[in-house]
């Protein structure tokens, strides 16, 4: 999970607390999509999906990419109009497993790729860094991008994976030309979070990064990954009852040899704990000042999202161009594309839509 933007949402733990009233408040000031009513205009409309339908994508492939020989999943025509789906932490490819036939179904090239220090994806040189930084990470999607031959895509995400499509969408307006983006905002400031404390109720939510910075936390990690992770996806997703097998085919991905490196590395640096590359400083620069998106956005949220998350309200100044807000009803948790796929590809298909309306 990210560490957001703290001088914008400092206080979204305690809004979060603020019980159903004021969220179905905030949903009518700021039209507020349920799933079931999530179709956009004259959109094409996502057939009915139940999640978990699917266990196993078409087509798994690797490709060099900037400093990483990357995995990915790859489904739908050549020649469509290219989407990019990223994952989070702890999470991988698979919680766009149900989302990925419902987009190539609908004339998507959908690429849905492993992270660095997850599943397949690898460093091509052991010299190399572990970095987690949040630029070291957006830069490997636009290697991956050039490597694939993409001039523009969509770019959608959750978690890790949303901050690092809002990265793109930020700073490449060019390349990336419409954002999905799950709970909003999520750049980060290490400088500000460094010295900005957060009230005790969002302290407490965060413990696992505090726990991140010592060393016997990168030992307890490292000893009890699987466990760990699924404890996170258990209080990311209260109401989502997944089975066993389907944790596990995702789990398979943290035993990647850098797992743990990238993961320690991003919650320090997030912190201001630990140093990034020197080579990032300059886009690094561009993020702390938390620009504005101006690309078309929808923004998501679960309505069962038990990650910390800020109020809608705290971000929507953050984007200047056509803009929506979907909160998806019915138990929805914090892995919003595998609890809800037909919702969030229907997002997908919304804002292209609305890049040509």
């Amino acid at each position: 999970m990210t560490l957001i933007n703290m001088s914008e949402a400092i206080d979204h733990n305690r809004r979060r607390f603020f019980g159903t009233a004021a969220m179905t408040l905030a949903a009518a000031q700021l039209g507020v999509f349920n799933s079931a009513d999530a179709q956009s205009g004259n959109h094409a409309a996502v057939p009915a999906i139940k999640p978990g339908m699917n266990a196993s994508f078409a087509s798994l492939k690797q490709i060099h990419a900037g400093l990483l020989n990357v995995g990915y999943a790859e489904a739908g025509p050549a020649d469509g109009p290219a989407v990019i789906l990223l994952h989070g932490w702890p999470y991988d490819i698979y919680s766009f497993v149900d989302v990925t036939p419902l987009l190539a179904a609908a004339g998507y090239r959908v690429i849905v790729p492993y992270l660095r220090g997850s599943g397949t994806t690898s460093f091509l040189s052991s010299e190399t860094m572990r970095n987690g930084q949040q630029a070291a990470v957006a830069l490997d999607i636009i290697a991956l991008t050039d490597a694939l031959e993409i001039q523009k895509a969509i770019v959608a995400g959750f978690d890790w994976g949303a901050r690092t499509a809002a990265i793109l969408a930020a700073l490449w307006p060019e390349r990336y030309r419409a954002l999905v983006s799950v709970s909003g905002y999520l750049i980060g400031n290490p400088a500000a979070a460094k010295v900005t404390p957060f009230p005790p109720k969002a302290a407490f939510a965060f413990w696992y990064r505090y726990y991140f910075c010592t060393d016997v936390g990168r030992a307890g990690y490292a000893k009890y990954l699987h466990d760990f992770n699924k404890m996170i996806w258990q209080s990311a997703s209260p109401k989502w009852n997944f089975d066993d097998a389907t944790y596990d085919r995702s789990a398979a991905s943290f035993n990647n040899p850098d797992h743990v490196d990238i993961v320690i590395h991003n919650y320090r640096w997030g912190l201001g704990l630990a140093d990034g590359e020197r080579k990032y400083d300059d886009v690094e620069k561009r993020l702390a000042v938390a620009p504005v998106i101006t690309v078309p956005t929808i923004t998501m949220e679960g309505d069962s999202n038990g990650a910390i998350h800020a109020d809608s309200a705290t971000y929507r100044n953050k984007f200047s161009g056509k803009y929506e807000y979907r909160l998806v009803g019915g138990g929805v948790g914090h892995n919003l594309p595998q609890e809800a796929p037909q919702a969030f590809a229907q997002a997908v298909i919304d804002v292209d839509g609305f890049t040509r309306s």
